[in-house]
């Protein structure tokens, strides 16, 4: 799992009130608080983490390893190792991930696929003790 492994920095901001229009790849981490029109996807040759804070709208195809959620993403959602949905997280699409940590209050809106690998099933992690 992802937790083996250091988890790279995040070295890039996208700011709360700022909008990019277009595709973008990354590398290591990126953060956005703003709002991105346009697929987002990590870098393939290394480790990654991408962070969707609660301020932010993503409207396109997002790609990463660790992917932590707490704002709005409109469209397919692939976490090649860990998805972290904080309460606020809202998607609308489907979600492919190798391992899922939810929190009460997250909205998904489309189909969760998990990532089967030829080792075992993924893990599904509740936040929340709902007796």
């Amino acid at each position: 799992m992802f937790n083996k492994k250091k988890q790279p920095p995040i070295k890039s901001l996208i700011a709360e009130g700022s909008q990019i229009t277009g595709n973008m790849v990354f590398s290591d981490g990126l953060r956005i608080d703003g709002e991105v029109i346009g697929n987002v996807r990590a870098s393939a040759d290394q480790s990654s983490i991408l962070v969707i804070s609660e301020s932010a709208k993503v409207t396109g195809e997002v790609f990463a390893d660790h992917i932590i959620v707490n704002g709005l993403v409109k469209g397919p959602l692939h976490a090649g190792q860990m998805l972290e949905l904080q309460p606020k997280a809202r998607i609308e699409g489907d979600v492919e991930y190798a391992a899922l940590e939810m929190h009460q209050g997250a909205l998904i809106t489309g189909q969760l696929r998990p990532l089967l690998g030829t080792e075992e099933k993924p893990t599904l992690k509740l936040a929340a003790n709902n007796q």
